[in-house]
């Protein structure tokens, strides 16, 4: 009966060890699939806020383009040029 019991024992430190690992290494953060489109106006009233709190004048439709123009550029393909080349830089 002892060695019943201690596998059983074996099994739910397993399953249990297996539950922790999993909670510690879950991302949970949020990705750009994640925000609704509803969400986004709030989200550039946020960030306009915040940043005028910080002393940059920001109205929330620039902001709301900014984040849609984000959610275009993740959505598209990768760029045919090298990131790390200086003459494909866009800003420059």
């Amino acid at each position: 009966m002892n060695a019943e019991f201690n596998w059983w024992l074996l099994i739910l430190g397993l399953v249990i060890g297996a539950g922790l690992v999993y909670l510690v290494l879950a991302d949970a953060s949020r990705r750009e699939s994640d925000i609704a489109a509803e969400e986004v106006p709030l989200e550039a009233a946020w960030i306009a806020s915040t940043l005028r709190a910080d002393g940059v004048p920001l109205d929330p439709e620039i902001a709301e383009r900014v984040l849609q123009l984000h959610r275009d550029y993740l959505a598209s393909s990768p760029p045919d040029e090298d990131p790390t080349d200086d003459a494909a830089d866009p800003l420059r």
